[in-house]
């Protein structure tokens, strides 16, 4: 990328990278050496501490379900990634041959001769280790893999979401140009692997931010980390639980702004304000739902970090204020690197005060960024993080609704070898210093932490909308994420939806794409399939790079517009749904995008990409196969309504569904009920099984901290038809005109609400609030 800025930044690229290869000599690891047997063991509060001859292991029950171990001698550093500690759980101690036991009511640990065996409460087997090996400041160990046991999460990976096979780097780091299947490392990793077995399922958290690694190609998984603490987690099953769980632990994603749902645009290469004025004036006259438009480093002046071009961009705030009025929303680009010159005020400030990472002489330490030679905020840093947050102030006065934060894996222009920092570069840590081979996993993260707290600080009524390209554990509790720079290709847009699937699985719910790639030219054909994918996916973006092709959508032609149009109206549809989702997922922990396993009940052959759920009640199948106007589905155990359709499938079973290019299969689970914003109001679809159906609707004024209402419904089976419960909480007032209801598998003739019956009108009958209707069924 350094050659599309011309020779100038290559230079410095090639000179960079020389100076980096001597700043790190590369030096063998020395030899591993294994722990030795268990000599003996002190109780501590909540477990124990176990001798060894090299080492010593912590082990400590966070609560029944939450077991933490931590080997020493290593290198403490601080928990960034825990939002709360975790209360001491009470056990029982147990001698046994060749060890010791430790007992919860939901947990067994047994502390053997060779390694260490975790059982759940119904004793079936979860976890199996030998003890680890120490090689200087690096720690490994072996994990046993059963042959049926499938192995996800990991973050970001372009690989199948069963990771078995693969070997896999914890190391962000931006691939240096469009990536497609099997790229590895990508962006944005976690060190956090679920395991899934047909008895005994079981997530694993390592709370390590240094350079790492995964080998899960044999009957093992190989971990190990290069430094840092060798601390990790287990918690058990059901999986789902055991995500909640560990996002609760290290930070429940906030309830973004209702704007943040929508449709978002952005283009590298928009140079001008009339340019951008121009596409958003296109959306909007076609009738295009446009909420946000993102603004790439071409607004800022020399690529300069906190300033705007006033040539080619006047009056960005009288921009701002006109797209607002027309419920547009403005958001900027932020790159961490802060031009190296003299007389530019947010470098000098950061000399000033302190806040750049520095070499180990004690020299601020610059790197080749968009605008040539750049220094870095040290984020590990207290200050760094506050200097940083009061640099986004006049953004925010401006009507700034967000932050785009990239480059921040933090990646430099380099002409060979890894475009980082050197592992050299000195950070604080909260003052305990440490050099970047420990804060580099941590950078991207600790950015979006610094330009949250700073939203928060200066825009206190309104709720940050943030989006990273990089980040580690607990990212989920400040900012969304993306997929960065996907390749245009049918295998980008698989290895898309794996990214997507792995990064919800890893705790990181708020995802989305590049829709049709970042860099390449999508046919019309794989550009749609895209977009439809991407309306259903939590973030909804279009995005490319400049040398592309023009990507708004009325630029593919009628058919193609047409199909947008139906993606884009979905969409909308499905905002009340999304807006519950978010609220419980900020509540709860609980994922947006989830692959059909966690319902449970799968065809046999089934695979983990073939289709996936928005929240429990929607499945999506996206096409990803060019020329493809069918879809094979395999439906989960239970009944699914093709969506908008009578007819039920039962599943689990394979079925074959019309996807003609203009649309992709839908299917909602029977027994729910799904809240849709239908003809200016808001409609409830009710699908019920044999029981009947339930579901739920969260509501507030989309953004601030103001009052909310949370509804619930339940549909019962009577006689000739249904009754339907509404009970509500909250002091948001109802913001629509009654309420719209939609009946699938019977014919609705009408309602009855407190003596008055309410006809049928089509296939919809309005309803004034209500605490319980009875609705009148043919037959």
């Amino acid at each position: 990328m350094a050659a599309l800025l011309g020779p100038g930044i290559l230079l410095l690229a090639i000179q960079y990278a020389r100076r980096r290869d001597r700043w790190e000599p590369k030096a063998p690891l020395p030899p591993w050496q294994g722990v030795g047997k268990p000599l003996g063991l002190t109780a501590i509060p909540g477990g124990v501490r176990v001798r060894f001859q090299g080492a010593e292991l912590e082990a400590v029950f966070l609560g029944e379900d939450h077991l933490r171990l931590t080997w020493f001698p290593n290198e403490a550093v601080p928990s960034y990634a825990l939002t709360e500690a975790g209360e001491t759980s009470s056990f029982e101690l147990e001698d046994q041959e060749g060890g010791y036991l430790l007992k919860t009511p939901r947990l067994a640990l047994a502390v053997g001769e060779e390694g260490l065996t975790l059982w759940d409460g119904a004793g079936r087997l979860l976890w199996q280790e030998t003890y680890p090996e120490r090689s200087g400041r690096a720690w490994r160990h072996r994990v046993r893999l059963l042959p049926e046991e499938r192995v996800l999460g990991l973050g970001e990976r372009a690989y199948p979401l069963d990771r078995r096979g693969g070997v896999f780097r914890f190391w962000n780091q931006d691939p240096g140009g469009s990536y497609g299947s099997g790229e590895d490392p990508l962006y944005l990793s976690v060190p956090l692997w679920l395991s899934l077995k047909p008895a005994g399922e079981c997530l694993a958290f390592y709370e390590n931010s240094a350079d790492g690694f995964a080998d899960l190609r044999g009957g093992e998984a190989l971990v190990g980390f290069l430094g840092g603490t060798f601390r990790y987690h287990l918690i058990p099953g059901p999986l789902e639980e055991a995500l909640a769980r560990y996002v609760r632990l290290t930070g429940l994603p906030p309830l973004p702004p209702r704007w943040a749902l929508g449709f978002h645009y952005a283009r590298w290469g928009l140079r001008t304000r009339k340019e951008v004025e121009e596409v958003v004036e296109g959306f909007l006259r076609r009738g295009l739902p446009l909420k946000a438009v993102h603004l790439d480093i071409d607004y800022m002046r020399g690529y300069r970090v906190f300033t705007v071009d006033e040539g080619r961009f006047p009056d960005l705030a009288g921009m701002v204020r006109a797209f607002g009025e027309r419920g547009v929303r403005t958001v900027l680009i932020l790159d961490p690197g802060v031009k190296a010159e003299k007389g530019f005020t947010p470098y000098e400030e950061g000399l000033r005060e302190g806040v750049f990472c520095r070499l180990p002489s004690g020299e601020v330490f610059l790197g080749p960024v968009w605008p040539g030679l750049s220094a870095f905020p040290d984020f590990t840093d207290p200050r760094g993080r506050a200097w940083w947050g009061e640099r986004l102030k006049g953004f925010l006065d401006m009507g700034i609704s967000g932050f785009w934060l990239d480059m921040n894996e933090p990646a430099l222009f380099a002409a060979w070898g890894e475009p980082i920092f050197p592992r050299s570069v000195r950070h604080s840590l909260e003052g305990q210093g440490g050099d970047h081979a420990l804060a580099h996993n941590l950078y991207g993260f600790l950015m979006a932490r610094a330009s949250f707290e700073g939203f928060r600080k200066h825009a206190p009524h309104r709720r940050p909308f943030l989006l990273t390209r990089a980040g580690f554990a607990g990212v989920q509790g400040y900012a969304w994420a993306w997929t960065g720079d996907v390749e245009s290709t049918w295998e980008g847009l698989k290895a898309t939806l794996r990214a997507l699937l792995g990064l919800s699985l890893s705790g990181v719910y708020w995802v989305g794409s590049d829709i049709g790639g970042f860099s390449g030219n999508p046919s019309p054909e794989l550009y749609l399939r895209w977009f439809q994918l991407a309306a259903f996916t939590p973030f909804f973006r279009l995005h490319s790079a400049r040398w592309t092709r023009r990507r708004e959508p009325w630029r593919f032609g009628e058919e193609v517009l047409d199909g947008v149009r139906w993606a884009m109206a979905q969409r909308e549809r499905l905002l009340p749904y999304l807006y519950t989702l978010a609220h419980r997922a900020s509540q709860k922990g609980l994922p947006l995008l989830r692959p059909l396993f966690l319902q449970g009940g799968q065809p046999d052959g089934a695979g983990l990409e073939e289709a996936f759920l928005l929240g429990s009640d929607l499945l999506v199948a996206p096409v990803l196969e060019e020329g493809a106007r069918a879809k094979r589905v395999p439906l989960p155990g239970g009944g699914w309504y093709p969506f908008g359709e009578d007819r039920i499938l039962q599943g689990p079973k394979w079925v074959e569904l019309p996807a003609p290019l203009k649309r992709i299969p839908l299917l909602v689970r029977a027994g729910s009920i799904l809240p849709l914003l239908e003809e200016g109001g808001l409609s409830l679809h009710l699908y019920p099984e044999e029981g009947g159906a339930e579901g739920g609707l969260y509501w507030d004024e989309g953004d601030g901290e103001g009052p909310y209402r949370l509804d619930r419904f339940r549909l019962f089976p009577v006689e000739g038809g249904y009754r339907l419960l509404w009970e509500g909480e909250g002091e948001y007032p109802w913001p629509w005109e009654g309420v719209g209801l939609r009946l699938f598998g019977r014919r609705l003739w009408g309602a009855w609400v407190e003596g008055k019956v309410f006809p049928c009108q089509g296939e919809r009958v309005l309803l004034p609030p209500f605490r319980e209707a009875l609705l009148e069924v043919e037959g």
